[in-house]
């Protein structure tokens, strides 16, 4: 098969460019939650942001292909539930495979043959195999859904081996972490995207559509969050491929998993297109849910007896952008509630709030009475959910039409609708909560991670549908 992975900078060029600089702070940012910046020098143009080493990757298209070639890195529960949406795509081919646990690998192998397509390869041969399948000449894309702590090296890896990589949330741990991907995309010319499925719900796009004609007058405030009790799965002997998501609540105080509330809300606010994210302040609550929990379902001597919680049941957070509007983020998995993640919206002329879904807009509510979302569907839905109005897949269809629209983008060459500074963005609140928390809630400046380029509008998930 011919080769279509253009030739980005090698490996070895871009290892000797970014290792004196993104390298060096690693540790001392890992150990403070906050950015490496006093070891790399900085532009006059944005002070106090570590100085650019290539071109931005704002509105960089694809280059286009007739057949979209990814491996798959990570086959558990997240993992192997994707297949399905990269298969349902007749321009797509799943070329490689991976996972440690061979069984995992081996049952997508065969879910892939079972579709039609030829066989994948494997990739099972430890835990640092992902780093030979991302040297292959044939694949275009890698998608990385394995436990969080692996996903920056993971998506290192692949920039490096010249592909484009979507993470699932969050794309890395820690600030340092952040600051090099950004670098790393903009140095191979490689995207580096955090695929948060959340932004391509229904409700949301309607949102953004709305917000974009103006219906919402000037914005104010929004909220998103991640309030999913998880407390069962996480003490579960089998849902997890071992305890790694349990044991972060012995290691964090933030808000662990930012990503799916704040992702949408910035959308709305074009932060990185318009207005950014500058600082945020964070406070918990004490550590009890999990312990609670382990004493009444968890029998004695079982390995979780002898952890510590420290992560807040209930972390809340404010993040202020440069225009002066307010995003609140709360996080909670381990006590007992409904799902929801909020994904609210306020402006000038009304609010929606989401669980359920309400609206109050003047000057079409009045009184004090809540209107009816689903009024606005036939205007304002956006063009994915019109040609999809019954997609495939799991969370009502929310991560179908996320691969189908970057596939699509890969496929003709468009730009993405999402990029290495909203990963970064999405991502920051997790070790910067965390910083805030341990602070007394003290605000954390949130990087520029886009160096200015945040200034110039541009599109995002609110996309015109390709001719």
């Amino acid at each position: 098969m011919d080769d279509q992975t253009p030739r980005p900078p090698s490996r070895r060029t871009v290892l000797r460019t970014t290792a004196g600089a993104a390298g060096a702070g690693l540790g001392l940012a890992a150990a403070s939650g906050q950015s490496a910046r006093a070891s790399t020098p900085v532009t006059p143009e944005t002070p106090g942001v570590p100085e650019r080493r290539g071109a931005t990757m704002a509105g960089v298209p694809f280059e286009g292909r007739s057949t979209v070639r990814i491996g798959i890195v990570g086959l558990g529960n997240r993992g192997a539930s994707m297949i399905g949406n990269f298969l349902a795509l007749p321009w797509v081919r799943v070329v490689a495979v991976c996972d440690p646990v061979r069984a995992k690998a081996e049952r997508a192998a065969a879910t892939v043959v079972a579709a039609g397509r030829p066989a994948p390869a494997l990739y099972t041969h430890g835990e640092d195999d992902y780093e030979n399948l991302c040297t292959r000449t044939d694949l275009d894309f890698v998608y990385v859904a394995t436990p969080w702590e692996t996903h920056f090296a993971i998506a290192r890896s692949a920039m490096l081996g010249g592909k484009h990589v979507g993470v699932e949330c969050p794309v890395a741990m820690e600030v340092a972490e952040l600051w090099e991907l950004v670098d790393l995309s903009e140095q191979t010319r490689r995207h580096c995207m955090q695929l948060e499925n959340c932004c391509y719900g229904r409700n949301e796009m309607r949102v953004l559509r709305m917000v974009h004609a103006g219906r919402f007058g000037e914005l104010l405030h929004g909220a998103g969050a991640y309030n999913h009790d998880l407390r069962g799965l996480l003490f579960s002997p089998t849902y997890y491929e071992g305890p790694w998501r349990r044991l972060w609540h012995t290691r964090r105080r933030g808000d662990l998993y930012p990503n799916h509330g704040f992702g949408p809300v910035a959308n709305y606010m074009d932060v990185n297109r318009g207005d950014r994210v500058v600082s945020i302040s964070s406070f918990g609550t004490p550590a009890l849910g999990l312990a609670e929990y382990r004493a009444a379902h968890m029998p004695p001597g079982d390995p979780s007896w002898k952890e510590t919680y420290i992560e807040s049941d209930r972390t809340v957070s404010m993040v202020k952008t440069a225009k002066g509007r307010l995003i609140r983020l709360e996080h909670d998995v381990s006590t007992p509630h409904p799902y929801s993640r909020i994904n609210s919206l306020g402006g000038t002329r009304g609010v929606f709030e989401d669980y359920p879904a309400r609206i109050y807009l003047e000057p079409d509510h009045k009184d004090d009475v809540w209107g009816d979302f689903t009024a606005y569907a036939a205007e304002f839905d956006h063009w994915l959910w019109k040609e999809h109005a019954d997609p495939p897949g799991a969370h009502g269809g929310m991560d179908y039409l996320m691969v189908h629209r970057l596939m699509q983008c890969l496929q003709l060459g468009l730009p993405p609708d999402f990029d290495v500074y909203d990963a970064a963005t999405w991502s920051a609140p997790l070790p910067l909560s965390h910083a805030s928390i341990k602070a007394d809630g003290a605000p954390q400046e949130i990087p520029d991670f886009t160096r200015g380029e945040w200034q110039k509008a541009r599109s995002g998930v609110d996309s015109a549908k390709p001719a």
